[in-house]
């Protein structure tokens, strides 16, 4: 069962995956590079993870993985029903 995590987490590493793919592209930009460390420190320090969730490896690659999904379906086309 896949854990739920609070919106704003998710989207603060939205945020942080959409920040790391720039600095892909511009590695010396130094504006990226800080803008990473404060959305680093700002999921490290969220209070979900000390509400006993836990800080494991797993959990923080479940939240990468939901960021993913929630981006990649934002980004699809719309279906008129």
């Amino acid at each position: 069962m896949a854990q739920t995590f609070p919106p704003d987490l998710v989207q603060t590493q939205r945020e942080w995956t959409r920040t790391y793919d720039a600095l892909a592209l511009q590695p010396f930009r130094t504006v990226l590079r800080r803008r990473l460390q404060r959305l680093s420190s700002r999921i490290a320090r969220h209070p979900y993870w000390s509400a006993g969730s836990g800080r494991s490896p797993a959990a923080r690659t479940e939240l990468l993985r939901q960021a993913r999904a929630a981006e990649a379906e934002q980004d699809q086309p719309r279906r008129s029903a």
